[in-house]
């Protein structure tokens, strides 16, 4: 048999012994590079997958291999450049067909047409939320619960959710979870996700593309499932008020689920209209707090352990309390830890820790869009204006898409968005350079040094 063959095979049977999760994290982008003296090879895409097969998995592998007729003496798991990156985001795949809208997963109706072209939508569900990476606390047992009831039944129960909270604490993983488990059930049916800016732009764009907005209503209304961020933004506009306030009656008539998220309650969105106020808290509305310490620290170990990393109960509760205020910012401390690590090749225990953030030097509470792209230029010895400017001299367009990287990995903002800070008027090009750099990342090159030091440094 051959190796890829059976490779194949193992993963089909490991696919149905361990969780989604692990299996596309750990083991879809791995291969069997040859079986020989009774050693097996496998390749790995880096190195927190390796690490990660040989002290949790490892067993498994062994014993699959022997179900399928080779019984080595020994696995080894070896970074292959070979074997293309993970893809964590379906922004990357969605890259590849810029005329399938990302906001909508419906195989059946991959394209949709709004002010007579066709969409391209880049913030669409990301399949990496789901309810089993969620990490369940006091602050957010409430939604949760509510999310997987309505996942279950859409359309039937907390109709319309409205989930509320300050920057960080996981709404947005939660809605998106809903739709993702939705469409796991549910192939066919028609979840829209779309966060507000995107839902005022696309209707800001089919009144100049065509003068009127049927094409953009249809699309909407015509949602099983619509999810929509940080509706706040609504707050101010008049004109897209009125539409969504159109939507939310169809879809709310038909018993379709309604799943929406803010920073505030309704009552207290400002220049809100009354009748959409009232709309918001007619099913249940859910307020998401900040993570207790004990969530922290099992959020801490779960996303260490989603990158191939078993942080020790001192270190987690260190970086726990160093980082007190919300899911990014533990993400982001989570981040530095490793960076440091890799960069002095070292693994992360207390000392390091106590290093990092002697004298007091906490990462701080936030760091903007603007802090962060002064950052990238001054490691690249390179000026705002250049960063910000049309130049595209390598030595300019690489700090620049490492910059957008940067946005999207530590602010989480949306392409537009970080297009915007960057002073371009395409949010494809951070789709591009986003893309670009992930790839370079699961290779050991200087763009993976580059992004190592300067997440180390971005919050010195």
């Amino acid at each position: 048999m051959q190796e890829s063959t059976l490779w194949q095979a193992v993963l089909g049977e490991i696919e149905l012994s361990v969780s989604r999760g692990n299996f596309v994290t750990w083991f879809k982008n791995t291969q069997l590079i040859r079986y020989k003296d009774d050693v097996a090879v496998v390749g790995v895409a880096n190195i927190f997958v390796k690490n990660q097969l040989e002290k949790k998995f490892n067993t498994l592998v062994v014993e699959t291999l022997g179900k399928n007729g080779i019984r080595p003496l020994k696995v080894e798991y070896k970074i292959h450049t070979g074997i293309s990156p993970q893809i964590k985001h379906r922004d990357s795949e969605i890259l590849k067909n810029q005329a399938a809208p990302a906001a909508v997963r419906d195989t059946a109706r991959p394209k949709a047409t709004i002010g007579g072209v066709t969409h391209s939508y880049r913030q669409g569900l990301n399949e990496r939320y789901s309810f089993e990476n969620f990490v369940v606390g006091a602050s957010n047992e409430l939604a949760y619960a509510a999310c997987q009831a309505i996942a279950s039944k859409p359309g039937t129960k907390y109709n319309p959710l409205f989930l509320y909270g300050g920057v960080g604490i996981g709404k947005t993983h939660l809605i998106q979870a809903v739709g993702n488990e939705i469409m796991a059930k549910k192939p066919g049916a028609r979840v829209v996700y779309a966060s507000t800016e995107q839902f005022v732009q696309e209707f800001v764009d089919s009144l100049r593309i065509k003068k009127n907005t049927s094409d953009f209503a249809s699309f909407y209304r015509s949602a099983d499932v619509l999810i929509v961020d940080d509706v706040q933004f609504l707050a101010g506009k008049e004109r897209v008020q009125d539409e969504f306030f159109h939507t939310f009656n169809t879809l709310y008539q038909a018993n379709k689920q309604i799943i929406i998220s803010s920073d505030k309650p309704p009552k207290d969105i400002p220049t809100l209209e009354e009748r959409l106020r009232s709309r918001f808290a007619w099913g249940m509305t859910i307020d998401m707090q900040t993570p207790d310490f004990e969530t922290r620290c099992a959020i801490l170990q779960s996303k260490a352990a989603g990158q191939g990393v078993s942080l020790n109960q001192a270190v987690t509760e260190a970086l726990a309390s160093q980082a007190s205020g919300n899911v990014r910012e533990l993400e982001g401390a989570l981040n530095q830890l490793l960076a440091w690590c890799e960069v002095r090749r070292v693994e992360p225990d207390i000392q390091v820790v106590a290093t990092m953030f002697e004298s007091n030097q906490a990462r701080p509470k936030h760091i903007s869009a603007r802090q962060i792209i002064e950052r990238t230029a001054k490691h690249f010895h390179i000026s705002m204006e250049d960063i910000l400017g049309p130049k595209r001299d390598k030595d300019i367009v690489v700090p620049r898409q490492i910059a957008m990287y940067m946005l999207r990995s530590e602010l989480h903002l949306s392409f537009p968005k970080i297009a915007h800070e960057l002073g371009r008027k395409d949010h494809t090009t951070a789709i591009h350079s986003i893309d670009k750099i992930e790839k370079e990342l699961s290779y050991e090159g200087s763009i993976k040094q580059y992004v190592l030091e300067l997440k180390e440094r971005l919050y010195a």
